[in-house]
């Protein structure tokens, strides 16, 4: 009865003044985690004689085995308890253990996802937008083409901004332009200079993002996981595409291709909201918070923040300055830099002008209709997302495993340009292949050049991490001309010769070829002091 009478459900243990309760030994692992750590633990004082001083404990007969069990076996226990409490513990929401940088990735992914399909809802849009409209090829082409006008225009200024505020801000505020501006093309799609002025608005919004996006990993993530870093952020626009291109087609025949914009343009509003909730949340959380002020290279090989809100309230005086401070003649002294650009602009001309005249092109030469083609056109961006997801490891993997990070770069973005012109000579020569060859040999080619993401794409962060969204942002400008001239061009030379093998094929094959010579006479990811060269200069 005494036994009984001293093994209650709870012990007491006076520890530093406090009563602490606390369940048997054998207990822990089903205890809440920080109940059982608060009841696991006894104070330590200075010494073992000043933990022993402090604890007061009852002999109990028949409790003493137990003891001695505990602590022949206390470190097997909690560790076994630590991975039921684990276990059955409900994480919500689900990324709630994640490391902040894992976070911010993840969302700007998602941005990207809401980029492209609002990219691609026109490119599916148009064919019923001319038909009621009355609109030629050229017409088309030019609407289509003008979203690119304000793509070029905002990457030098995204660039610079999200240098200057951090690349956070900055893609917030480009999603909220490009959801908004989509949203009112409806209301001005029958008045063509309101319809131009609402797709530059859409390509300004969306050009800061990829600054902005290379600014937030530049500054977060570290060298060997760079490749999938950018592979999991930029592949979110494959991901956009292939989404845009399955839900625009059902939508657009159901409820007309007005609805499209505005439920396409309301996911962007929705998106900002959330982004705003992770943002408060990561605030409060002082451990991993990513600080995207100016910045400075660590000793871990991350960039770390100097000052930030300073630069929140600069005023205009200040901002006059940082752009004074960026090394512009250093930049383009740089022959890797020129070899970016161009690389850009050839891998920019295949990839622009295919996504946007693919549903046409499938539509006439394989008579498909609006569904048919859409879910056609979806195969290359499909296959370009399984392709990054093998490409990203790839190179990363070579990185790490001590293989230059100029010759993983030169391999990557050789294996970009090559795949798509050889087979797009494939399906522009008249060998009499069925239609179904032909899918299959676009598909291949333009998913293949996704190794960019791993090849080109990579190469800012690699050679300046401090100016890596501006570099991005010179690339980016330039590599946005094809989408004007390209994608315009492309359906006046339609118009012209009734070819699409000239028309859309020919210019790409020769703009990837000449862009691999480029790219592996004068390419390089060694890191550069564009500073210290302004300097000397």
């Amino acid at each position: 009865m005494a036994a009984s009478a001293l093994q209650p459900q709870r012990h007491l243990l006076l520890a530093g003044g406090r009563l602490l309760r606390m369940l048997p030994p054998r207990a822990p692992a089903l205890l809440p985690r920080r109940r059982r750590r608060r009841a696991m633990r006894v104070s330590s004082g200075d010494g073992g004689g000043a933990s022993a001083g402090a604890v007061e404990k009852r002999s109990v007969p028949g409790a003493v085995g137990e003891e001695e069990e505990e602590q022949g076996a206390s470190g097997e226990e909690e560790g076994e308890g630590e991975e039921v409490a684990g276990a059955l513990e409900l994480r919500w929401p689900p990324w709630e253990g994640l490391a902040e940088r894992y976070k911010l990735i993840g969302a700007t992914s998602l941005a990207f996802v809401i980029c492209n399909m609002d990219k691609v809802n026109l490119s599916v849009a148009i064919i019923p937008m001319s038909h009621q409209y009355g609109w030629n090829s050229s017409t088309a082409g030019l609407v289509q083409s003008s979203f690119f006008w304000g793509y070029a225009l905002s990457q030098l200024p995204g660039g610079w901004l999200a240098k200057l505020f951090g690349g956070r801000k900055v893609l917030e505020v480009g999603v909220v332009v490009w959801s908004l501006a989509t949203a009112i093309i409806p209301f001005v799609a029958g008045f063509m200079p309101g319809l131009v002025l609402s797709r530059i608005l859409v390509g300004i919004g969306e050009g800061v993002s990829p600054s902005a996006a290379t600014d937030l990993i530049a500054r977060s993530i570290p060298l060997q996981e760079r490749s999938r870093a950018v592979a999991v952020v930029f592949g979110g626009l494959s991901f956009g595409s292939v989404l845009g291109l399955l839900f625009a087609p059902p939508i657009i025949q159901n409820l007309g291709w007005e609805s499209v914009f505005y439920i396409f343009g309301l996911l962007g509003i929705i998106w900002c909201l959330g982004f705003e909730s992770l943002k408060e949340q990561q605030l409060g959380d002082k451990e991993g918070v990513l600080n995207l002020g100016q910045s400075s290279a660590g000793p871990d090989g991350h960039i770390s923040s100097a000052v930030s809100s300073k630069s929140s309230d600069s005023s205009l005086h200040d901002l006059q300055n940082s752009l004074k401070d960026v090394p512009w003649g250093a930049f383009f002294k740089s022959k890797a830099l020129w070899a970016m650009i161009y690389a850009h602009f050839c891998g920019s001309w295949g990839h622009y002008t295919c996504l946007s005249w693919l549903p046409t092109f499938f539509s006439e030469e394989l008579n498909l209709n609006l569904t048919e083609a859409a879910w056609v056109s979806v195969l290359p961006p499909l296959g370009s997302m399984i392709i990054t997801s093998i490409a990203a490891p790839f190179a990363d993997n070579l990185i790490s495993n001590g293989v230059d990070t100029t010759k993983v770069r030169k391999i990557c973005q050789t294996i970009a340009f090559v795949s798509p012109a050889t087979f797009m000579m494939l399906s522009s020569v008249d060998l009499g292949l069925p239609p179904w060859e032909i899918v299959v040999f676009l598909t291949s080619g333009l998913a293949l050049s996704s190794f960019a993401l791993s090849g080109l794409y990579c190469t800012h962060q690699d050679i300046s991490r401090e100016y890596a969204s501006i570099l991005l942002g010179i690339t980016n400008t330039v590599g946005a001309v094809p989408g004007i001239v390209g994608v315009a061009l492309t359906g006046y030379l339609l118009d012209s010769t009734h070819s699409w093998s000239i028309s859309l094929f020919a210019p790409s094959i020769f703009f990837y070829l000449t862009g691999t010579v480029v790219w592996l006479a004068f390419a390089s990811s060694e890191p550069q002091d564009f500073s210290k060269s302004e300097g000397e200069s």
